[in-house]
């Protein structure tokens, strides 16, 4: 039985009612709890209906569940269920077959940290768990993430990771590729962003409100320096929710952007977006097409540009002008 996030919700609101003395619960009680609990954590949930109730009820009976020991007390036309006794609970329960197949698949995702800096502890938290709920660390590893581990200062990460984390200042020392000479920053570090596998830090300057970011692989060093850190209440998913990338121009705004793409890449690009935002306009023999809400810059000329042939900006204007000017350069290299 695939265990799903939305049913382990399910599963901790039936447990909370079966172990309240408090009051009964019928069929319809246990329905409401269940969907109120998966409406609390995602309110777009449309909930169960009452065959999936009983499902659930019999796996967390079932050796594969919890073999949770339920009373069922009929009154009238109506059953009303709770635990046999008042301390059960699934949470006091030793881990069972479905919890130890998400450990292992928790492991292999864990495993991709391995190696990196300040992320020691995992290897340690691995082999704990290996050992405490006896899984084979044998099996040869199923899953691959796309990463360049060869990245120059890779290293970083960690050292980045806990001075958000602690909230600490950096005196940062970068350097352009285009500028010989490197430039040293007061630096207050809010977000790690990864795109086109390149690590990128987020933050801002003290005098300046505006958000900037460094590339990883151009940082020269750093250290922590003693003074007050600058917050933020930024919330770096809605931030770059309407970005292609890393960069965010200033004083611009969102842009509707309206594509056409050959009916050989179409199922690409119905199949793989490139923004969330993405919808259909229409199609036709010529093609597909189709816009996307996103703020104009660098990153999202370079992907346009990948498509290449296949793919036709249509508005802007002036994106189509950039974009037919750069291919312009790129066909000279070839003349």
């Amino acid at each position: 039985m695939s265990i799903t996030k939305n049913a382990i919700i399910r599963y901790r609101a039936l447990d909370r009612c079966f172990s309240n003395f408090g009051r009964k619960f019928s069929n319809e009680d246990l329905l409401k709890a269940c969907n109120d609990a998966l409406y609390d954590y995602n309110f777009t949930n449309e909930g169960i209906k009452r065959r999936q109730l009983f499902e659930d009820i019999k796996f967390m009976e079932s050796p594969q569940g919890w073999e949770i020991p339920l009373q069922r007390n009929k009154e009238g036309r109506k059953v009303f269920y709770r635990y046999e006794t008042k301390d059960f609970s699934i949470n006091n329960q030793p881990i069972n077959d479905f919890e130890v197949e998400k450990l292992k698949s928790a492991l292999l995702v864990l495993s991709r940290f391995k190696g990196m800096p300040q992320f020691e502890w995992v290897n340690e938290l691995i082999l704990k768990l290996q050992q405490a709920f006896h899984l084979d660390s044998s099996k040869k590893e199923i899953i691959s993430f796309d990463a360049n581990e060869y990245l120059k200062n890779i290293h970083l990460i960690g050292d980045l990771f806990n001075a958000i984390i602690y909230q600490k200042v950096l005196e940062l020392e970068y350097q352009k590729f285009d500028n010989e000479q490197s430039k040293t920053f007061e630096f207050h570090p809010y977000y790690l962003k990864q795109y086109n596998n390149r690590w990128f830090i987020i933050g801002r300057f003290p005098k300046y409100e505006n958000l900037t970011h460094f590339a990883l692989d151009r940082i020269v060093q750093f250290k922590e320096i003693d003074t007050k850190f600058i917050g933020t209440t930024i919330n770096f998913n809605e931030y770059f929710e309407d970005v292609i990338g890393i960069s965010k121009p200033k004083n611009s705004t969102i842009e509707k952007v309206v594509l056409l793409a050959t009916p050989t890449l179409k199922p690409y690009i119905t199949t793989k977006p490139i923004h969330g935002s993405q919808k259909r306009i229409s199609e036709n023999e010529n093609g597909y097409l189709f816009s996307i809400d996103v703020f104009i810059n660098f990153e999202l000329e370079n992907l346009l540009l990948s498509y290449g042939e296949t793919l036709k900006i249509v508005e802007p204007k002036s994106l189509q002008e950039t974009i037919k000017n750069r291919l312009l350069k790129n066909l000279e290299n070839y003349l």
